[in-house]
């Protein structure tokens, strides 16, 4: 089958954790012999922040990782549509693509019997700002591919788009896997600070904890202000800044525990919806200590697979025990990789979207 994959970056993962399972998805599908495109527009957000802070050279250090994906970066202006669709027979379309590119995939499926065309949303826009998912028109797609069942529910409550489908977010394992690696601290944070979005959250699950426990710590991440970084300073936790995704199994590796802190949006109107981290960190076996988020899909066994903290207390005591508990750290690590690697890798979500195009009559 012909793939093509409309998507704001695979080449910057600058605060644009999309890319992540993107990039995995791309990689299944090549590896099973389909030909797969990937389109990003020149100019967007994320690759202009890589290259500003890291040099135009990061757009390419991805390719270390992936050298099997195909991407072309195009000029919106320019593009012509007729000529990328060519003989393609699945397009997915992901939500950060500009309203007027959306619109105009729309337009030429209405011309295209062979192709079938899916929106696919991965943020809690459709909450947190509707009249901006809204401005979509999703009339000629043939679904929408959201990453959880709040989600999908809220496109079909409001309209949007004919039909929604469930297709949650999963992990690279070919590239997030445990790793051999001497141990060189106790605990390690990966994410992102921005958009106060979960600022006193951080601080009650992630500086707190480190400063009263006396731990060694580290976080990489983007965007974190001058006031984050003096806040982490004073809690003792070393800030090492960007870190390229697909090298994040190997940092992983190097530390004891790792924690999860979701962005307030998604613990408190979109539960079900974990994001793309602990998926990745339960794929590298690194035991796991998540602050709330409510699992309603039962994606996972929480208190098997990872343990939650209902507040920063809590957090303290998981993290003292599985510092000093080893056992109780290999159990949690061994359980969230077995549930991973049965349910919850790219391979099982290229699954997922092989049998819903075939079931919508891709290709003809």
């Amino acid at each position: 089958m012909n793939v093509a994959l409309f998507v704001h970056s695979l080449r910057s993962d600058w605060n644009h954790g999309n890319a992540h399972f993107l990039r995995g998805v791309a990689s299944e599908l090549v590896h099973r012999g389909h030909s797969v495109t990937v389109l990003e527009p020149l100019d967007g957000w994320s690759a202009e922040n890589l290259a500003r802070d890291h040099g135009p050279a990061a757009l390419d250090a991805w390719r270390e990782a992936y050298p099997e994906i195909p991407v072309r970066a195009y000029d919106l202006a320019t593009l012509d549509l007729g000529e990328a669709l060519d003989g393609v027979d699945l397009a997915l379309v992901h939500e950060w693509s500009d309203p007027g590119l959306v619109a105009r995939l729309g337009a030429e499926r209405a011309h295209r019997p062979a192709l079938r065309l899916l929106f696919h949303d991965t943020h809690h826009r459709a909450v947190t700002r509707p009249e901006e998912m809204a401005r979509y028109d999703l009339s000629r797609y043939d679904g929408v591919l959201a990453f959880g069942k709040v989600l999908a529910e809220l496109y079909r409550a409001r309209g949007w788009g004919p039909r929604a489908f469930v297709w949650h977010e999963a992990a690279d394992v070919r590239r997030f896997r445990p790793l051999p690696a001497e141990k060189e601290g106790d605990l390690v944070f990966v994410g992102n600070w921005g958009d106060e979005e979960r600022t006193a959250e951080l601080r009650a699950f992630l500086l707190e904890p480190v400063r009263e426990l006396g731990l060694s710590a580290s976080a990489h991440g983007v965007r974190y202000p001058e006031s984050a970084r003096r806040a982490l300073a004073a809690a003792g936790v070393a800030y090492r800044g960007w870190l390229p995704n697909h090298r994040a199994p190997e940092v992983l590796a190097r530390h004891r525990v790792t924690v999860h802190v979701p962005r307030r949006p998604y613990a408190e109107a979109l539960p079900g919806i974990p994001t793309i981290r602990p998926f990745e960190a339960l794929a590298c076996g690194i035991p796991l200590v998540c602050a709330p988020w409510d699992d309603v899909e039962g994606l996972f066994r929480p208190g098997r697979d990872y343990l939650v903290a209902r507040d920063g207390a809590e957090m303290q005591r998981h993290l003292r025990a599985i510092l000093s508990e080893p056992g109780l750290g290999r159990a949690l690590a061994a359980s969230g990789l077995e549930t991973i690697r049965a349910r919850h890798t790219c391979g099982h979500r290229v699954d997922e979207l092989l049998a819903l195009a075939a079931a919508l009559g891709a290709g003809g």
